[in-house]
């Protein structure tokens, strides 16, 4: 058996100073996140979402970023979904991106909430046919008792709607609004740079550096 205890990896590749970083933290993310896809990260968009319920467990699951400007960072699924649940209990969550080719993670925390009807329909209507039949097809989070039960449901939502499926109503997109932020840059001997930004009362960032 594998001693995963001596794992071991050392973090060189780049450092991230205060001089060098932008004052807002989402110019910084929109630079890092370029710089991921620039560099062929794997699924460079891929962030792991964490909700917590109304029993005070925390979840987690990877979910895809699809858009961000001032406001904060978008994603859309199943609003019927364990998660969707969870938010509408407890508008609060938290996002992950990690890039491990390049030595860095990004954490963001604020509250939730959904975006507009329209900007659910237009995200809706550019994705495949299949992945919006798939949408109708698949009751998220609940148990089913089989695949077969999503191909049955693919099957009949297909012919109900042809080519034209409309967005399901218990689908769509959510915002997170960011009112805090880290920056993490992997560096030797586990010194690693991590740099905060979390908002005052009057809603400035305020840049801070934390011990590794």
């Amino acid at each position: 058996m594998n001693d995963i205890a001596n794992l071991r990896k050392s973090y060189e590749r780049a450092e991230l100073n205060e001089s060098a970083s932008s004052a807002d933290p989402m110019q910084q993310f929109a630079q890092w996140l370029q710089q991921a896809i620039e560099g062929q990260v794997p699924e460079p968009n891929a962030m792991t979402l964490a909700t917590v319920g109304s029993d005070l467990r925390p979840s987690t699951r990877v979910v895809l970023i699809k858009g961000y400007d001032a406001r904060g960072l978008v994603w859309f699924t199943n609003y019927d979904s364990r998660k969707g649940q969870q938010l509408a209990g407890n508008p609060f969550a938290a996002l992950q991106f990690h890039w491990v080719e390049l030595e860095r993670v990004v954490r963001i925390e604020g509250r939730v909430e959904k975006v507009s009807d329209d900007e659910s329909d237009a995200y809706f209507n550019s994705r495949p046919l299949d992945s919006r039949i798939g949408a109708w097809a698949s009751p998220q989070s609940q148990v089913i008792e089989g695949r077969g039960t999503l191909v049955a449901n693919a099957a009949k939502y297909g012919a109900q709607f042809l080519l034209q499926p409309p967005r399901p109503p218990h689908w769509g997109g959510y915002r997170l609004l960011p009112d805090r932020w880290e920056f993490w840059q992997g560096r030797k001997s586990r010194l690693h740079d991590r740099l905060r930004y979390r908002q005052d009362t009057q809603g400035t960032w305020i840049r801070e550096r934390l011990a590794p």
